[in-house]
């Protein structure tokens, strides 16, 4: 069994704040094989944070500060999953992916199917993959309970290549359809040893966590 890639969600939110050049560096010195990190717009600009307020409070890091850091030599064998949270945003994160030469090395991942269409309109080659969370989230983004079948299919016309999912939502059941979907399962947010162990049996293809350190306990 292939293990799982390493994620580092927001680079290694758990220790470092979320987003920011630090954490990137402590996920990287811990050993991942994917930085995560999150992209909005804060006026014009497109900046590293989560949710609008962590955009508006602070001096998040803009877009193309993080890239030029994630661009340097030391970061060369880690890919990026770049989740974009707003409409809108998509030209000028693909632009900035684009300039600093790291488009190959990117999944452009959200919980918004219409984000990753117009990607993959602008760029057919990029990869994207859609993010699945909670049962609220699954309600904001109108999939309800019936959300599986509505994925799998999606990933089988390649409306997207990857699904990403909110860990409690994986299960043996969904591994096997993603895979004869032709898709690829990423589980996330894993900050317990325990949940680690088991969606590596399950066969996913990658794990975020908080936590980097937690892959090298398991």
């Amino acid at each position: 069994m292939t293990n799982p890639v390493r994620i580092g969600h927001g680079g290694a939110s758990a220790l470092v704040r979320a987003n920011t050049l630090e954490s990137f560096d402590t996920a990287l010195e811990i050993g991942v094989d994917v930085i995560e990190f999150d992209v909005r717009a804060a006026g014009r600009r497109l900046v590293l944070a989560h949710s609008a307020l962590d955009a508006r409070r602070g001096d998040p890091p803009r877009l193309h500060e993080a890239l030029a850091h994630l661009s340097r030599p030391c970061f060369a064998d880690v890919a990026l999953h770049v989740d974009l949270k707003q409409p809108g945003t998509e030209a000028a994160a693909l632009e900035a992916l684009d300039r600093f030469g790291l488009t190959g090395r990117a999944l452009v991942c959200s919980h918004r199917a219409v984000i990753l269409d117009r990607v993959r309109q602008l760029d057919p080659a990029v990869r994207t993959g859609f993010s699945v969370g909670n049962r609220l989230v699954r309600t904001t983004q109108r999939l309800g309970g019936a959300w599986r079948p509505l994925v799998v299919e999606a990933l089988r016309r390649r409306r997207f290549g990857a699904l990403m999912a909110f860990h409690p939502l994986v299960d043996a059941r969904l591994v096997g359809e993603v895979a004869d979907a032709g898709g690829e399962l990423y589980a996330w947010t894993v900050d317990r040893p325990e949940a680690i162990r088991r969606l590596t049996g399950l066969g996913v293809a990658g794990i975020t966590s908080g936590d980097p350190r937690l892959f090298a306990a398991v």
